[in-house]
């Protein structure tokens, strides 16, 4: 029975024609079988996760599959956790791990909350992605009576990294998991991220605001490299907020009212699709509440041409922006116009 699964996966994954990421070569290879543990201990005592090699990027952001047995984690079978490659995030716990056949890392479950399920684009199959960063992992099957669970979430070794059971990694991953579950996130552009992040910084409820990039297609980006305008990044904040003390609709409606929604790739004399209105939803509650607020401003006469956007990988700009103008008193600009209390020019 578990020989002609095997053979079933192994056919389907040839006659998908699968974007296959190659086998690296040399000692220093990401994602290579021999790499050392003590280098990959070195890797991950840094924060935030190091960048992504091309060939994570391919899998992580292009959601290319690397070669089956190629993987570092297929056959590993220690204790501990596995994180997110990409934002640190805990995904997976070895207890859930199991021998598959299938050539890549198998888990009949994820930690709860850890994990989002995506129609492919493939139209058959069900993908699976970091529910932080929405990094693409793999794709998930049931069905197939590998154990009673009945599931299987197929994972690229290139899509995670591991923490051995009881290291200082592994605690500072479960922890950051405990804290965050309790926590709200929110991201946002609204023109320069100067002045969007001190104004968030300065609302009721919100714990923390990150600068950074997000949007587009380039892995990693610079400050310089969103500045060009062709990498398809928003200058965007990442909010973190208290569900207790405020709402996500509170935190939106925050956001439409510190930056003029109405202006299209420009916020003032900021000019271009990096500073555009947008706002990248984690999940379909999110862009519910996008839209409905979205409605409600046109209702008022506002020509709003804010992206409602899914969320994909989020890059903390560069620590010289961080907290910009609480430290250098510039860039507060983003003064706050009550919008929901004011119809528009010609509005009802």
């Amino acid at each position: 029975m578990r020989h002609h699964i095997f053979f079933q996966i192994l056919a389907v994954c040839l006659l998908c024609g699968l974007y296959l990421v190659s086998p690296a070569t040399g000692a220093g290879a990401s994602g290579a079988v021999s790499a050392s543990a003590s280098s990959e201990s070195a890797m991950k005592n840094t924060s935030p996760m190091p960048p992504l090699s091309e060939r994570e990027a391919d899998v992580i952001l292009r959601k290319g599959t690397e070669a089956p047995y190629s993987g570092r984690y297929t056959d590993n079978k220690a204790a501990g956790t596995y994180v997110c490659r990409q934002c640190g995030a805990a995904l997976y716990s070895s207890k859930d791990k199991f021998e598959s056949g299938c050539g890549w890392p198998s888990f009949d479950t994820e930690l709860p909350g850890a994990v989002r399920r995506l129609p492919d684009a493939d139209g058959r199959r069900v993908e699976i992605v970091c529910a932080a960063c929405n990094g693409h992992l793999g794709h998930v099957f049931e069905g197939e009576g590998f154990t009673d669970k009945n599931t299987r979430h197929c994972v690229n070794s290139l899509s995670m990294a591991f923490y051995p059971a009881g290291s200082p990694e592994e605690a500072q991953a479960l922890a950051q998991r405990k804290q965050g579950a309790s926590a709200g996130t929110a991201n946002v552009a609204g023109g320069c991220f100067w002045g969007v992040e001190d104004a968030f910084r300065r609302m009721p409820g919100v714990t923390d605001v990150v600068s950074g990039y997000t949007g587009g297609h380039v892995p990693n980006p610079s400050y310089e490299d969103v500045c060009r305008g062709d990498t398809g990044h928003a200058e965007a904040v990442r909010v973190t907020f208290d569900p207790a003390v405020v709402s996500y609709e509170q935190i939106l409606r925050r956001f439409f009212e510190i930056h003029d929604p109405t202006q299209l790739d420009r916020q003032g004399p900021d000019v271009g699709d990096q500073y555009r209105s947008a706002v990248f939803f984690l999940d379909a509650g999110q862009e519910a509440v996008a839209s409905k607020l979205v409605n409600r401003l046109r209702e008022l006469g506002y020509d709003v041409v804010t992206r409602l956007e899914q969320a994909g990988p989020f890059y903390a700009a560069e620590a010289y922006h961080q907290r910009f103008a609480e430290r250098t008193g510039r860039g507060r600009c983003h003064m706050s116009v009550p919008r929901f209390d004011t119809p528009a020019k010609g509005g009802r």
